[in-house]
């Protein structure tokens, strides 16, 4: 089954708004990562999508004033968490940090989305050595059987925001999502890679969806903007039940 997340950032601006986007967006085979503050009241309206955090914290329990512990996400339905997104690594996240956050998601049952991406292209193809060092470095000392339990994102900071160089093509999300499997198999054994799940997330909307499930050698999408547009959304949904 195809994977789609939502990832709504820092929106909507409403319980309200919050609750009847996750009511349209209410699907099999879709993760909404609304803010925090949000989760109670879309807990109690979803049935078949599943609920996800957009950042946890890398220590199970303690005194870390602004951190929300995984046993408290889990009180709340909390089945997935966003971990290294691009925003929150140009924040300051090192690859070591992510590191533990997925290993303290991985001990609480929680499923981490693991995200990695350059933020450039160069037609020396340094950025492949970049890839590299962040993929060992962001699974370092992890067994084969623990990527079963891991979806990894897939996201080409240079194709995303305002900023964005210029859209990332199916073939690249494609050649990036052998890349990763190359690494792992060849770093963590071949075990790694047998059920491992990939998703690409860099600017997906509506138009480029179909594309990216068809020839992007990926399993899903991390949708951001666009996810808090309902009618974008339903579409990009819509599109992934097709592909399934």
């Amino acid at each position: 089954m195809k994977i789609i997340v939502a990832n709504w950032k820092m929106g909507p601006s409403s319980e309200k708004e919050a609750v009847a986007n996750a009511k349209s967006s209410d699907k099999k085979g879709v993760i909404i990562a609304p803010p925090f503050v949000f989760l109670p009241a879309i807990k109690k309206v979803v049935k078949r999508a599943k609920l996800a955090v957009q950042n946890i914290s890398p220590e199970a329990q303690g005194s870390y004033t602004g951190e929300i512990s995984p046993a408290m996400l889990k009180n709340f339905g909390v089945k997935y968490a966003i971990v290294g997104h691009s925003e929150r690594r140009a924040l300051g996240e090192t690859n070591e940090i992510v590191n533990k956050k997925l290993k303290t998601a991985l001990k609480s049952h929680i499923t981490p989305i693991v995200c990695v991406g350059e933020s450039h292209r160069d037609h020396q193809m340094k950025y492949l050595h970049f890839m590299k060092r962040q993929i060992i470095e962001t699974f370092k000392n992890l067994a084969p059987k623990d990527f079963s339990k891991i979806i990894i994102a897939y996201e080409p900071i240079w194709a995303i925001g305002k900023n964005a160089e210029r859209e990332a093509t199916p073939e690249e999300s494609e050649e990036m999502a052998i890349f990763i499997k190359k690494v792992l198999n060849d770093h963590f054994g071949s075990g790694s890679v047998k059920n491992l799940r990939i998703l690409y997330g860099g600017s997906v909307d509506e138009k480029n969806a179909k594309a990216f499930l068809t020839c992007g050698g990926v399993q899903g999408l991390l949708v951001g903007r666009a996810s808090l547009d309902p009618k974008k959304f339903v579409e990009i949904v819509k599109i992934t039940e097709i592909r399934r």
